[in-house]
């Protein structure tokens, strides 16, 4: 009896998983193999693979938050904006080739973070900052500098592979026609 009460979970669960996103990293070989246009990669719902929290320090003069978090951090107010992981994201535009401007709130165009294959991630496309040391890394988000730590490094951009391939977009180009 048992048994047969873990096989019926088993296959509850093998078919309850089956119907749920397939989150992949999305790679350098994914972008290429399917070679999207700017216009194609705005209709790809994209998710974050980690968190990815950001923290500015506030000068004491300074009351402009509006949205983000103050906490006080070794004596110092700070902002933070954290973004969960499984936040679904989408893309804005190429700042440059092979970069992607991802947004995964509403409230402004300014409102992104970009991202880019790594060697050393097996080309996934992971957050790009502008320096990283050993402790964190230095990103602009709203057209303001913000740190993250390394844990945030690890964040890469996820795609949902059976949705990618349910709605995979048919192309021609009309070769034109001539009068006989």
């Amino acid at each position: 009896m048992n048994r047969i009460i873990t096989g019926g979970l088993l296959l509850l669960l093998g078919v309850l998983s089956a119907c749920g996103p397939t989150l992949r990293p999305f790679t350098q070989q994914i972008y290429e193999q399917n070679r999207w246009t700017d216009e194609e990669l705005k209709r790809v719902q994209f998710y974050l693979s980690n968190d990815i929290v950001m923290r500015r320090e506030i000068n004491s003069g300074t009351s402009e938050i509006i949205r983000g978090q103050i906490k006080i951090i070794d004596g110092r107010q700070v902002e933070e904006i954290v973004i969960r992981k499984g936040t679904p994201g989408v893309f804005l535009f190429s700042p440059k080739s092979d970069r992607f401007a991802v947004s995964f709130e509403t409230g402004g165009e300014d409102r992104y973070l970009v991202f880019g294959p790594s060697p050393k991630a097996g080309n996934r496309y992971v957050l790009l900052a502008s320096e990283w040391n050993r402790r964190d890394g230095q990103v602009t988000y709203e057209g303001k500098k913000y740190r993250v730590d390394t844990e945030s490094a690890f964040a890469s951009l996820l795609i949902d592979l059976k949705k990618i391939n349910k709605s995979a977009v048919n192309s021609r180009t009309a070769e034109g026609r001539k009068v006989n």
